[in-house]
């Protein structure tokens, strides 16, 4: 479920939506998220002072019931 959200999210703010991937793995300080978006979108995701990567992270903290970290790569 939240592998959708933050896709879904993401998705809407980018400029090249089919290049967004989201995967989820578990580790033992609990759920990663691993966004990847095409390097000329890597700014819009995370924004000014990289306020809206926080925001997202917020988001997804706050639909999660158990500790989850989300890291935005690009796809080179």
């Amino acid at each position: 479920m939240l592998t959708e959200a933050v896709e879904h999210l993401i998705k809407n703010i980018v400029d090249f939506p089919d290049d967004v991937q989201v995967r989820s793995h578990q580790n033992s300080r609990g759920e990663l998220l691993r966004v990847r978006v095409n390097p000329e979108d890597i700014g819009r995701v995370i924004g000014r002072g990289g306020r809206t990567a926080n925001a997202i992270r917020t988001v997804v903290q706050a639909l999660a019931d158990h500790k989850v970290r989300v890291d935005i790569m690009d796809v080179r």
